[in-house]
């Protein structure tokens, strides 16, 4: 017993080492996007250098030693292959959940909030009360204990002297649960992307960034959630994960476009008192001069903000960008609360865009 006392207790210490080392981390971690790749369905796997696990390394019996066997002074015991240190890079594997939670303390992201209540109910066990019955890994000991000495001190048995207390099979109590149905809240991220021919590769790579980690944390705050993907050059169009990151168009832009589908689909599909609605929209700022500005503004104004727990905008810089919608909505739609603007000018930004983004627990 104490054995495995000790294994749990090293392996927690282990775990608050990694923990802190990806704290320490996380600003590279987001930033290079190293996460892609290593994602599981619950799990990422994430590459940790200069970390070991202590372990002991036998060698083979009569293997002999350094200063054994046959040689002359001077002479090199291996090969060398250079004068520099290795790196140790040990990958361990940490759920999504976990890295919500690093990231909330390393970004001090407050809780979010919930609005409203979808017509779903989640089931849950949750411990209330005392039995008599039950499995063995349920046993109260506390409770047990309790149990057989108020027994042995009613039959006179108890010795204050000798104070050794038996439990028998009717001083047993086992932890009970009842089955119970919680409504719970949802939420719906919509996406949009200008993909125009000023949106180059290194632009959507911020964007896949960007939206990984905002859905890492919404993930761990909300158990429903659901994504929409919209695309968008002169007109919007919905398409799947895939084609929303990897498609790139060559025509000019029309961002009304997109907020126009946007707010259809939060009309007919997601009533607001019951979904927490989170549109983001990513662009280099460029926008038709026709009067375009002002209708994507007008539809912003008034049928995406009045719905949205928050409106997220995000200006990727571009060199063929000219970043001026950014300018327009701090210029036209001010003092709005759900709207949160960020100019992204390189990976360098999105530590700081993100927590822009996630901060402010609506």
């Amino acid at each position: 017993m104490i054995r495995v006392l000790r294994i749990y207790r090293d392996h927690a210490r282990f775990k608050k080492i990694v923990r802190g080392a990806i704290k320490k981390n996380l600003r590279q971690y987001i930033t290079k996007g190293e996460l892609f790749g290593r994602q599981g369905k619950r799990v990422v796997s994430i590459p940790i250098p200069q970390i070991e696990i202590p372990h002991f390394r036998f060698g083979k019996k009569g293997g002999g030693g350094v200063g054994q066997g046959e040689g002359k002074p001077g002479e090199a015991v291996r090969p060398e292959a250079g004068d520099a240190p290795g790196v140790h890079v040990l990958e361990v594997d940490i759920t999504l959940d976990e890295l919500a939670e690093i990231m909330a303390e390393e970004l001090e992201l407050p809780n979010i909030q919930p609005r409203g209540k979808v017509e779903i109910r989640d089931v849950k066990d949750r411990y209330t009360s005392v039995r008599k019955t039950g499995p063995e890994s349920l046993r109260q000991f506390k409770r047990t204990y309790i149990a057989a000495l108020r027994r042995q001190l009613a039959s006179g048995t108890y010795d204050p002297k000798k104070p050794v207390i038996v439990p028998v099979r009717e001083d047993r109590r086992y932890r009970a649960w009842k089955t119970i149905e919680e409504p719970e809240s949802s939420a719906v991220i919509v996406y949009m992307m200008d993909v125009s021919g000023s949106m180059g590769e290194e632009q959507k790579e911020i964007v896949r960034i960007e939206s990984f980690w905002i859905d890492t944390w919404l993930a761990s705050q909300y158990k429903n959630l659901e994504f929409r993907y919209i695309i968008h050059d002169a007109e919007a169009r919905e398409v799947d994960r895939e084609t929303f990151y990897h498609t790139r168009e060559s025509g000019g832009t029309k961002i009304s476009s997109a907020y126009r589908l946007c707010a259809e689909m939060i009309d007919s599909e997601y009533p607001v008192s019951e979904w927490n609605i989170y549109p983001f929209h990513f662009s280099d700022g460029d926008n038709w001069g026709g009067g375009d500005t002002d209708l994507a503004l007008s539809i912003l104004a008034e049928r995406l903000l009045p719905v949205s727990n928050q409106f997220c905008y995000g200006q990727v810089k571009s060199l063929y960008g000219t970043g001026q919608f950014v300018k327009d909505l701090r210029e036209k739609v001010p003092d709005a609360p759900q709207l949160v603007l960020c100019e992204i000018n390189s990976k360098e930004d999105i530590f700081d865009s993100i927590r822009e983004f996630l901060g402010r627990g609506r």
